[in-house]
């Protein structure tokens, strides 16, 4: 039998991707939005892939990061969170905003107030092996530009670049894309959307909640932090069984949020957002990566194609996981 609890909870993830759908149907054919006065755009395109832990997400961004016009990089927030690690999501908006919008215009001097003082090395930044464009020049010599380069290379041969050159190769690029998960409204990006020297453009990532679900589970020691950050001042009052399924209550809502907000925008400021299903990409990864490089003006180049075939082609190493096909196992591994 199911405890009543998780029956509760599945209960309300369905009806949470039921009312999600709803509005999608319902809003995809909605145009009547107010128009705007267009800004001035700048010559350089940012792309913000925004999403929800265990979404896929890492796959997405890895999508864009391996492209030769991209410089990106994966959850530059972390850092404001895990150096306000006793804070609140909602607290930390505006920090991670001013943050992003700083990384966005190649201002790596943003990170001073979350890293140790004193010299630093390009590895200081989470993730910093999963971004090509740091693992070839200018940032790293020992790559070349246009060749897809296999992090476990980069991590061993690139980590001691100092960390000025992560400005110097950023300003190198015409996209800047940067993948995040830790925004719970659209709200707090409108200045970015409005900002006349940005060219934002949001790829907005969702993904069957049960998957989520299932895969924080096996993830729970690693989103421990980010966990607390997210109940925030709730957390207390929880029972520690409870907690997850809070956790995930929260980040449902903040998608559906999202989503209903961008309902609202004017027309200009619409066409700056894409709604991208994970299960979509899993069923169709060149048809689904054309549509998003399309979207942000990048072209899908021949060894991208072969290089996205073959990534998504194979037995997944997730046998356990009965409702994911072959292809979503391969998939999972970047979730």
């Amino acid at each position: 039998m199911i405890p009543l609890r998780r029956m509760k909870f599945l209960l309300f993830l369905a009806s949470q991707m039921a009312i999600f759908i709803l509005f999608i149907l319902v809003y995809s054919h909605n145009d009547n939005s107010l128009q705007v006065k267009e800004e001035p755009k700048s010559p350089h395109m940012h792309v913000l892939v925004l999403s929800s832990w265990r979404s896929g997400s890492s796959f997405v961004g890895q999508l864009f990061g391996q492209h030769p016009d991209v410089f990106y990089l994966m959850e530059p927030a972390w850092h404001v969170w895990m150096t306000f690690t006793q804070s609140t999501a909602q607290r930390l908006h505006m920090a991670v905003r001013d943050l992003i919008r700083a990384v966005f215009l190649c201002d790596m001097s943003v990170f001073d107030a979350y890293m140790n003082p004193g010299p630093r090395k390009q590895s200081s930044l989470f993730q910093w092996e999963g971004s090509r464009a740091l693992c070839s020049p200018p940032a790293c010599n020992l790559f070349p530009r246009d060749k897809i380069i296999p992090q476990a290379h980069c991590r061993i041969l690139c980590h001691k670049q100092p960390f000025e050159v992560v400005e110097e190769a950023c300003r190198t690029y015409s996209h800047v894309v940067l993948k995040e998960v830790r925004f719970f409204n659209l709200q707090v990006l409108y200045p970015l959307l409005r900002d006349p020297s940005l060219n934002l453009h949001i790829v907005h990532l969702v993904r069957d909640p049960r998957a989520v679900f299932r895969s924080r589970e096996r993830t729970t020691n690693e989103l421990e932090i980010d966990s607390h950050i997210v109940m925030g001042q709730h957390r207390q009052k929880l029972k520690k069984e409870d907690q997850p399924y809070y956790t995930m209550q929260v980040i449902c809502q903040s998608q559906l949020e999202i989503f209903k907000a961008v309902q609202s925008l004017p027309k200009a400021l619409k066409q700056r957002y894409l709604l991208v299903r994970y299960e979509d990409l899993v069923r169709d990864p060149l048809g689904q990566t054309a549509r998003m490089y399309e979207y942000v003006g990048l072209k899908f180049l021949p060894r991208l194609q072969t290089w996205v075939h073959n990534i998504t082609r194979g037995k997944g190493i997730d046998t356990q996981d009965v409702l994911l096909s072959p292809s979503v196992k391969r998939l999972e591994i970047f979730s």
